[in-house]
């Protein structure tokens, strides 16, 4: 009697810290769903960003993942000049290409005036890729012309996209000539480029016979109207003029306007018309409206400079509720380029939280170089990449936010399941209840972070939970 009193009285205790799990189990789940404010931030068919019209893509050849595809920042600030800048993005290409990185964007490609040290913003000659012997170097600061188009056949074998940045604001490096708008001697005489094509004068610039100035000059260059016809014809209307040269010759598939500041949104709207080709405007502003305005007006899609701002005061400003707030990633899904740092800034402290944002959310996501390369782990980088194109899939809910937590849900889309992102900005493990549009159905965290294979339950409640200064991404186990 004694023995089988041990073991009914061992049972029973069981039972009731069976009975007193479930019922703290039950507890937690009814209040999670009583407090449950679950944000529809995104209202559309779910398709994936895509860089071409009716997700085609220019060659037919690059199948983006049911998320779509990422693009490669494929230089930084002052890369070492020298000449070996294009021989060295080449050898990344296969490399990128397996990880699931659909186009790289390359620095601004012709001969400038600072000759073999410049980054390429201050263009002189657009149809010198370095060939001619023009500021004192033949080859550009990132090789000679013959290694560009190696370059880019090689991206194109991988079934890549390559994008131009295109200066059309500002030209540098021309000669002095009497200028009878200003009185004064100025640097506008480009008659003499090296290659001939798209000599420019003073009647080319701003003030001139049109108009004494357009939207913004930049660093005291001469400041290019694009309202004269010859300005038109020779970047974007003749067979043989800067857009189509591009293209059609050097086999470029689109664009990263530089400083849209500068000049009126309709002189990319009238270049996409006339070439067509991916597009992205550099538009510095974080107001959303002037972003959705631009995108719009351009014909164009714009970087997401208003979520940038946003994950800088999110994650080092200790509080994810900011990212409740506007972006152009929710304004315009499909016109939104989403970054964590590029050449010109670097503000973010913790990258990998930005990066497990923008690479599970909207948008087309852009990878920096030097992050992928040199400074980040490359591991979570291609991790994140591959769920990007792989489980990132139609509008997004955003589930729950706090200063620490942040938790959304993409809904998926065309039976892919999407994924729930679970980014924890504090220095301890956290677990919540969230609901999920998948039932009775096993998931798993693919970033490896959690080792839980929680069930969903029959309403599609589960809990998950991420560690501490990082991310989870949970999806079905499938």
């Amino acid at each position: 009697m004694r023995k089988i009193s041990k073991w009914l009285a061992g049972s029973t205790l069981i039972l009731l810290a069976s009975a007193c799990s479930e019922e703290r189990v039950s507890t937690e789940l009814e209040l999670a769903q009583q407090t449950s404010d679950v944000i529809q931030v995104t209202n559309h068919d779910g398709q994936p960003f895509s860089t071409q019209p009716e997700s085609t893509d220019i060659r037919g050849s690059f199948t983006a993942g049911p998320g779509g595809g990422v693009m490669m920042q494929g230089f930084y600030w002052d890369v070492p000049s020298g000449g070996t800048w294009w021989n060295t993005v080449q050898s990344k290409v296969t490399d990128w290409s397996n990880a699931g990185v659909q186009a790289i964007w390359l620095p601004p490609a012709s001969k400038a005036q600072n000759g073999p040290f410049s980054m390429g913003y201050d263009p002189t000659d657009y149809f010198d890729f370095g060939d001619f012997n023009q500021n004192g170097t033949i080859e550009t600061r990132f090789g000679s012309r013959t290694e560009l188009e190696a370059l880019i056949s090689a991206a194109h074998a991988e079934n890549m996209e390559v994008y131009a940045d295109i200066v059309l604001n500002h030209n540098s490096g021309g000669q002095l000539e009497a200028n009878q708008y200003t009185g004064t001697n100025t640097y506008t005489d480009y008659t003499g480029v090296a290659s001939g094509k798209f000599p420019r004068s003073q009647h080319d610039f701003h003030p001139n016979w049109v108009h004494s100035n357009d939207l913004g000059y930049f660093g005291g260059f001469p400041d290019l109207c694009h309202d004269v016809p010859y300005v038109q014809d020779w970047l974007w209307n003749r067979s043989d003029g800067v857009a189509k040269y591009y293209k059609n010759v050097m086999g470029f598939d689109g664009w990263r306007f530089d400083y849209v500041k500068g000049f009126e949104p309709w002189v990319v709207s009238a270049w996409n018309n006339a070439v067509g080709g991916f597009s992205v405007g550099e538009l510095w502003d974080s107001n959303v409206d002037y972003l959705n305005w631009w995108a719009n007006e351009a014909n164009s899609s714009v970087f997401d400079f208003a979520a940038y701002y946003k994950m800088n005061d999110a994650f080092d400003g200790n509080n994810l509720n900011v990212l409740n707030d506007d972006m152009m990633w929710k304004r315009n899904s499909y016109k939104a380029v989403t970054f964590v740092t590029n050449h010109d800034t670097d503000e973010i402290s913790k990258k990998m939280l930005a990066y497990a944002y923008i690479l599970t959310h909207e948008g087309f996501p852009t990878v920096f170089y030097r992050d992928y390369e040199e400074w980040l782990d490359k591991n979570k980088l291609n991790n994140l990449i591959w769920i990007h194109n792989n489980k990132a899939t139609g509008n997004t809910s955003i589930l729950y936010t706090d200063n620490d937590e942040y938790i959304a849900r993409r809904n998926g889309y065309n039976g892919n399941p999407g994924l729930i992102v679970y980014i924890n900005n504090s220095n301890s493990w956290l677990e919540r209840w969230v609901p999920t549009n998948w039932y009775s159905t096993q998931i798993k965290d693919f970033t490896g972070h959690s080792g839980w294979y929680p069930t969903t339950q029959s309403g599609g409640w589960v809990k998950i939970q991420c560690p501490p200064n990082s991310y989870s991404v949970w999806s079905p186990n499938i």
